[in-house]
């Protein structure tokens, strides 16, 4: 009887495992091809969550202002943006179609006409000897000089054509990603409910705090890294417009990408004041140079003054996240990696508290009485 009875709970647990097998494999390729369905949309939606959190504070501002309509608020920011977006991509496209355009014709005319190098090129270490060669066959004969490097013009081309489809690619996704702001901002109270009920579902009540401290670090590394470098990238800029260097909106943006990548702006600034000592007087270039050390310096003291605003996280957390994010998930992961780290850090502080708060409640238990004590 006994054998029976073990032989048939054994197969009852086989069933039950081979269901469950079934259940979860089945589950498995559900998820699986929800994630590759939703793929393409994850990032926009991250994108376009960071920049709702980061707008919502205008957007209350603006929604007071317009007496409470806040989809009227969300729709304005949203084409706002957007128009800031193309304005830039416009003006630079029609920049680089004219230059080319230009290069073309003068090709095409023969008026090339480009000094050769001096002894001075052929003195250079290592490089010198091959750049003479190739700036002599430059300047002398251009036609044979483009047939002879044309493999790697055309390599050439073709990555900057890459890069131009990327770039594309990359202003669609951001537009996207506004559209989806906007949403959010409009409808803010209804997702921040909907968000923290599954976050509190899932990991307990902690997470509402949590969710109220990823907002609030998503504002800080905005505020400490974007807004420090807009901040810098305008005092560089502004010395370069003042000074009359050629290309100073280019040169601009240049300091804007590198101060969101967390790259020091004296990459661009340094070989700009060898150009300006180079080409202005001896008193305008040292003022031009004071001008643009400073900015390019700015975010040593700027990012302490405005990294961690209005968040219980050390600077340093925050800043670490931001940079480690960044090379691991590129620009997205400014924010995302601040906000992990800051949910570790919340977490880490919560456990090494949790010991303590378990002994203040046991104390009163574990002190002794007035009759024991004279006992």
């Amino acid at each position: 009887m006994d054998h029976l009875t073990q032989k048939e709970q054994s197969k009852l647990f086989v069933n039950n495992m081979t269901e469950s097998a079934i259940k979860i494999g089945l589950l498995l390729v559900l998820l699986f091809w929800t994630y590759d369905i939703v793929r393409p949309f994850v990032i926009p939606v991250l994108w376009g969550a960071i920049i709702a959190v980061a707008l919502m504070p205008v957007t209350q501002k603006l929604e007071r202002m317009l007496k409470g309509r806040r989809g009227l608020a969300a729709t304005v920011l949203t084409l706002v943006g957007i128009i800031l977006l193309i304005t830039p991509v416009v003006v630079v496209s029609g920049s680089i179609f004219e230059g080319v355009t230009r290069t073309l014709e003068v090709l095409q005319s023969g008026e090339v006409k480009i000094p050769g190098p001096t002894q001075k090129v052929a003195d250079i270490p290592i490089i010198g000897d091959k750049l003479f060669e190739i700036w002599s066959l430059v300047s002398t004969n251009l036609e044979k000089a483009i047939l002879h490097f044309l493999p790697e013009i055309r390599h050439a081309a073709s990555a900057m054509a890459g890069v131009i489809g990327s770039s594309l690619a990359t202003l669609v996704m951001f537009i996207v990603s506004l559209a989806i702001a906007g949403g959010f901002m409009a409808h803010a109270d209804a997702c921040t409910k909907a968000v923290q009920t599954v976050a509190v579902r899932a990991v307990g009540p902690n997470a509402q705090a949590w969710s109220t401290l990823t907002a609030a670090t998503i504002r800080s590394v905005l505020l400490g890294v974007v807004g420090v470098a807009f901040i810098q990238s305008m005092l560089v800029g502004s010395a370069m417009f003042v000074f009359g260097v050629p290309a100073a909106g280019i040169i601009t943006f240049a300091v804007l990408i590198l101060g969101i990548a967390q790259l020091p702006a004296l990459i661009v600034v340094l070989p700009v004041i060898a150009y300006v000592f180079s080409t202005q007087e001896t008193i305008s270039a040292t003022i031009f140079t004071i001008w643009v050390v400073l900015a390019g310096l700015s975010d040593n003291f700027l990012k302490p003054m405005l990294m961690g605003r209005g968040v219980d996280v050390p600077m340093p957390v925050i800043l670490i996240g931001a940079i480690g994010g960044m090379l691991t998930a590129g620009i997205i992961g400014l924010f995302l990696g601040a906000v992990i780290l800051a949910i570790w850090y919340e977490i880490f502080i919560n456990w090494l508290q949790s010991d303590r708060r378990e002994q203040a409640a046991l104390a009163p238990e574990d002190m002794p009485t007035s009759s024991e004590t004279l006992d």
